[in-house]
This record gives C-alpha cells, structure tokens and sequence, in this order.
C-alpha cells in the first residue's frame, strides 16, 4: 500500500501543531520551512485536515494553525483519511466477468474471495492506524529524547508561536 507524500507532512505537521499552547497558532509557512518541504502543497493537506475538524484555522495576517481536538482524540487514521479520503485502497472492478472467458452471472452472486481477503486486511490495517494518537506518538517521542528534539522545537515555536489572544 502505497500512501501519498502529504499524509506523511500532515501527519508531522498535526504532531507539532500538538506541543502548540492553548492560544497559539503556526503558519503554514514555518510548518512547511519547519521541514523542509513546499508551503503550497502543504497548504493542501492543512486545508483537508481542517475541513476534516482536525486543525482549526485561525484566518489573517497573524493567524495560522492549531488542533480542533486534543491530540489524545486525534488518530493516525484521522489524518489519512483526511488526506487520502475514506477509499479503500484495493477497489474491486469485479474483471471476473471480463475477459474471453468470463464467470457466468450466476457465478458473480458471491463476494470475489481476493476482494474480501483485501478488505479483511484494510480493516486490520485500518483499526491499527485508529489506535495511535498523535499524543501517544509525542509522548514516545519525548521518551526518547535526549534533548536535543526538545530544544529545537522549543527554539522553533519561540520563533514562530503566534498568539491568537493575549496570555492571562
């Protein structure tokens, strides 16, 4: 299975949106220069992510993204189905009944056996993805850290935070 590069930038994108504080906000631009890949096609996938109710878009000069949701309520399956859709990955065409030779009508009644075997595996692939948070992968990512990730993100968020209101 192959998934598109934005469902890998959205999802990094999500995570360090997850260490914003609660009044902040990150442009699209220091999320893309952030890492290294084009602001315009990222763009893409934040807008995706919040039409899904993922992100939530603060509009003007100094606005920018947070989550909708807190990170513990956000999948690794919500991120790609907002970024790929909801498809399955393996579409049945039913090519049974194609072909010089093709299975009689009343052969075409039951399931195709590849399609069900390729759902079954989806569904699995599917309810793994539902099952990680972007809260888990953060506290993991804590966990390991010797430092250095802390401090770089916290050089980056000094730099780019942006406030939607005033701190109390």
């Amino acid at each position: 299975m192959k998934l598109g590069d934005g469902v890998e930038q959205a999802i990094h994108a999500v995570s360090v949106l997850g260490a914003v504080p609660d009044g902040g906000v990150l442009s699209a631009a220091a999320l893309a220069d952030f890492h290294g890949v084009s602001t315009s096609y990222l763009l893409k996938h934040l807008q995706s992510l919040s039409r899904a109710g993922i992100l939530h878009t603060v509009p003007g000069p100094r606005g920018g993204y947070c989550l909708a949701r807190p990170a513990d309520q956000i999948s690794l399956l919500d991120i790609i189905l907002a970024v790929e859709g909801p498809e399955p990955a393996f579409r049945c065409k039913e090519i049974r009944r194609n072909g010089p030779n093709p299975l009689p009508p009343e052969r075409l009644t039951a399931p195709c056996q590849i399609n069900a075997a390729m759902l079954r595996a989806e569904q699995a692939y599917r309810n793994a993805l539902r099952a990680v948070s972007i809260a888990e992968i953060n506290a993991k990512v804590i966990a390991e850290d010797d430092g250095s990730i802390a401090a770089r993100g916290c050089a980056f968020l000094e730099q780019n935070l942006r406030q939607t209101h005033p701190k109390s």
